[in-house]
């Protein structure tokens, strides 16, 4: 991917395993556009070994980034990171979807409205991180097999509607869908 300017309004998916290499590669291409930087994490730290791994994150990140630590209203900030961003990363997308799922709140709804807010972007361009969970075994439980029909569906429809998809395997990213400009 060659460097990017402000002001190029396009989404970038990018799904893959866990620990495929997704983020560092998103946070990659981000850091090749030029302007401010908006990091929107939906992870919370809800144990010792997860509040490590936020501050770790945080740190190989730097000052470079705005972070926004938002595990559920994520919509509501695209606008205003749309207007004052660059680039933007939501990481991740399935960590989203479980914190939506578990607070109770209507995931189509809130999809709907995630769904909204991307296509409404203009301004930056926003890399979206999300696994790929639906390639391993059928989940044994009824919560877990409709988290990960519903991580697959939505998946679906964020890659519907991005310039770009990426599928990160093993470190090595495979574009499967969009142009290179």
């Amino acid at each position: 991917m060659k460097r990017k300017t402000a002001g190029e309004g396009r989404i970038v998916f990018v799904t893959g395993g866990a620990r495929s290499g997704k983020s560092s590669f998103a946070l990659s291409e981000a850091l090749k556009i030029t302007g401010k930087k908006a990091f929107l994490a939906t992870a919370e730290a809800t144990d010792k070994e997860m509040e490590d791994r936020i501050k770790r994150h945080r740190r190989d990140r730097g000052s470079r980034w705005k972070t926004f630590e938002e595990p559920l209203h994520i919509a509501r900030l695209m606008e205003d990171i749309d207007t004052q961003c660059s680039v933007a990363i939501i990481d991740c997308l399935t960590l989203w979807l479980a914190n939506v799922m578990m607070s109770g709140l209507d995931t189509e709804k809130e999809t709907d409205r995630l769904m909204s807010a991307l296509k409404a972007m203009r301004r930056s361009r926003v890399f979206i991180v999300s696994n790929e969970v639906g390639m391993g075994i059928v989940p044994e439980n009824e919560l877990a097999r409709r988290f990960r029909d519903m991580a697959g569906m939505l998946n679906q429809k964020v890659a519907a509607v991005a310039d770009e998809v990426y599928l990160v395997v093993a470190g090595i990213q495979v574009r499967i869908k969009g142009e290179e400009k």
